[in-house]
């Protein structure tokens, strides 16, 4: 049984994130929380020309009570935390942070990167934990491109950050069921998918255009396609070369409490998370 579309979303708000990303929204503001969660927030970055100077992006700021997943796409972008964690992503290159009982980090442009100057084109997607989790300790992924596996299509590749595709699996370790995936499609080119059932499932356009299911339609930039928890095949035809993102999980039906960086359960929870971090409990860079 094929999946139910439930409507096309266009980016929702177009703003700067710190200096550095220049982002259109295409969740939360569209007003999707339910119809996607585990998935909180979806920001698409760039493409966006910066011309040669010193690194721009966002300074030390807390999060708690979820994961943030960076996904480069062209540019290289730098990452420190007070758990003691540092990288760099690459394009192809993914940052799996879980910020879980509290973390404070940065996102800049990588310094060899501003120095020459050049384009920034990257995802990022926060991915909700459950009660029972949202205390436990700060972890760290970083998935290089070449631990992503990549599963050919028929006119395309599907890379599979999460969950499996075809026996192929991601690295990811994730705390509830999700499947990510990265989808590149030529004109022509096709890509059947098999999900869950009752999962929840969004189809990220970020460029080009696809139909979806042999009926819709998805064309242009920064465009999500949100589908209901029915039915479990899911078809995309690109009509020309198209980039997607295919979001699917186990919808988290907790209460959900949000207050900027911070996602609880409660109101109280919020306040404990503003107290801890003003008080330095979740450290500092």
């Amino acid at each position: 049984m094929k999946k139910e579309l439930k409507g096309i979303f266009e980016k929702g708000s177009t703003h700067w994130v710190g200096d550095g990303f220049h982002v259109r929204n295409l969740f939360p503001s569209n007003g999707l929380e339910d119809e996607v969660s585990p998935f909180l927030m979806l920001d698409y970055a760039g493409p966006t020309v910066f011309p040669p100077g010193n690194p721009r992006g966002v300074g030390e700021h807390p999060h708690r009570g979820f994961e943030t997943v960076t996904i480069a796409y062209q540019g290289s972008i730098a990452h420190r935390d007070s758990g003691g964690h540092a990288g760099v992503i690459h394009p192809g290159d993914v940052q799996w942070m879980t910020a879980a009982s509290g973390v404070v980090h940065e996102e800049k442009q990588e310094t060899e990167f501003a120095r020459l100057g050049g384009t920034l084109e990257m995802v990022q997607l926060w991915v909700n934990l459950p009660k029972a989790y949202k205390m436990s300790p700060p972890r760290y992924q970083s998935l290089g491109k070449q631990q992503i596996p990549a599963v050919e299509l028929e006119g395309g590749t599907l890379r599979v950050i999460a969950g499996e595709y075809r026996g192929a699996r991601g690295p990811a370790k994730t705390f509830t069921p999700v499947n990510l995936f990265d989808v590149r499609l030529q004109a022509g080119g096709r890509a059947a998918l098999e999900l869950p059932e009752g999962f929840n499932t969004a189809v990220v356009l970020l460029k080009g255009a696809a139909t979806v299911n042999g009926r819709d339609e998805l064309a242009g930039e920064a465009k999500i396609a949100v589908f209901g928890t029915e039915g479990t095949e899911l078809s995309l035809n690109a009509r020309e070369e198209s980039a997607l993102l295919v979001l699917n999980g186990e919808p988290i039906r907790e209460p959900v409490a949000s207050y900027g960086p911070f996602v609880m359960n409660t109101q109280s929870e919020l306040r404990q998370a503003v107290d801890d971090y003003r008080a330095g409990r979740m450290g500092h860079l």
